[in-house]
């Protein structure tokens, strides 16, 4: 029997439960997985990806004011140019989008054109698996995330989840099941206990039971013991820093703000966890698309531009890098319900301190090259992958991926 298995049937079903302590099956693994905040591991860089489900309307959301056919092919639906955040002299970003503009003059937002990937798929089912799993095969059965975390088995990821959201396919192929967490709350030892001084006793009784008579000879129990009193320790430390953390700027009360203002406790708590994944639903904007898509853009911003500022004021500027994706854009010429159909290529959005700010790459023709309908991309987004993995995590890139993609120029 390995340590692994002796810890899963010793620790779960042993002394733990025999004290009436439950433990979530997920905090056993982070305390024996994770390094203290002063251990190589805790201070690494760190990947927050925010899926944006439903297909993006990347053309109202980073503006090509300048061209005419922008108006021509949207007349209900075009953004008024003097209310656009101008990027530059082309492109504009969406008025609702004010914090992720203010990121743009700090220099910590970059903004990636025309992603997409050959023969585009308009199933929101295919095309949000062939993002995830960073392939066109017809059988994909794991995620890209799942097979990076196979090259670095000791990186903790995790994936805020709202309720009873399954956890997504980009994930799978993990060395273990990455946890789904949806507050501090989850990370909590329970106890049967009736009382707070019968709690208090049994809580004295695990740790006690963590101490090793020197000079002994170290044991799969020792090591059982350990896992235990670190599992109590990484709770505690958890909660503590839930009842204490005073966030550095104020997070929007939106479900994306609260499930990044989790990710910024576990970061904060110098868990060593390097990889977040997180959602926002609702883009699926065939009918009456302004005001939905304003109120998902400035949900959008609100809460990535509280995260960044909030992580950066904490010292951890550097670390962080976010990405957003879609599984899809919608098309450049709006339909009869002042709706945008399923489309092709579309923007991805980069937020951190080392990013290169501004655009990368060239805005998709809305006439020229289209595909029945569907603007082309000009970049790949397993090209955008590749970068991060090699350039960021530090994870081989063709390892993950399968074979080699050329860099794009965001850091």
């Amino acid at each position: 029997m390995n340590r692994r298995d002796f810890l899963r049937t010793s620790f779960a079903g042993g002394s733990m439960v025999s004290l009436g302590l439950t433990v979530p099956t997920f905090l056993t693994r982070t305390a024996w997985a994770a390094p203290t905040a002063d251990r190589a591991g805790s201070k690494d860089t760190i990947l927050v990806v925010v899926q944006l489900t439903g297909g993006n309307d990347g053309l109202n959301t980073v503006v090509p004011f300048r061209d005419e056919n922008y108006a021509k092919l949207r007349p209900t639906l075009r953004i008024p140019t003097n209310r656009l955040h101008k990027v530059n002299d082309e492109l504009g970003l969406h008025p609702s989008m004010q914090g992720l503009a203010d990121l743009l003059q700090d220099q910590a937002l970059c903004i990636v054109q025309g992603v997409g990937y050959p023969n585009p798929n308009q199933s929101h089912f295919r095309s949000m698996d062939i993002w995830h799993a960073a392939s066109l095969d017809r059988e994909l059965t794991e995620g890209w995330i799942g097979k990076a975390l196979r090259q670095t088995p000791q990186t903790l990821a995790f994936h805020l989840a709202d309720n009873n959201e399954s956890s997504p396919l980009a994930l799978a192929g993990a060395p273990r099941s990455v946890p789904s967490v949806t507050s501090l709350q989850d990370f909590q030892l329970r106890t049967n206990a009736l009382s707070s001084a019968e709690r208090a006793e049994r809580t004295k009784i695990i740790e006690k039971a963590a101490q090793t008579s020197a000079g002994s000879k170290p044991s799969l129990l020792d090591f059982v013991k350990r896992t235990a009193v670190n599992t109590y320790e990484s709770s505690k430390r958890l909660q503590e820093v839930a009842g204490n953390y005073q966030p550095k700027v104020p997070y929007p009360n939106t479900p994306l703000a609260n499930r990044l203002r989790v990710a910024a406790q576990l970061i904060e708590a110098g868990m060593g966890a390097r990889i977040f994944y997180v959602s926002i639903g609702g883009f699926d904007t065939h009918a009456n698309q302004l005001n939905t898509h304003a109120n998902l853009l400035a949900q959008l911003s609100g809460a990535m531009t509280a995260f960044y500022k909030d992580l950066a004021a904490r010292g951890h500027k550097d670390r962080i890098l976010m990405m957003t994706f879609s599984e899809f854009g919608r098309r450049p010429y709006e339909n009869g319900s002042k709706g945008t159909d399923h489309g092709a290529a579309a923007p991805m959005l980069l937020v951190g301190g080392k990013v290169k700010a501004g655009v990368v790459g060239e805005h998709p023709s809305l006439v020229k090259n289209v595909i029945r309908g569907n603007m082309r991309h000009n970049i790949d987004f397993r090209q955008v992958y590749a970068t991060i993995l090699d350039n960021w995590l530090g994870i081989p890139s063709k390892d993950v991926l399968g074979q080699p993609f050329n860099h794009v120029d965001i850091f």
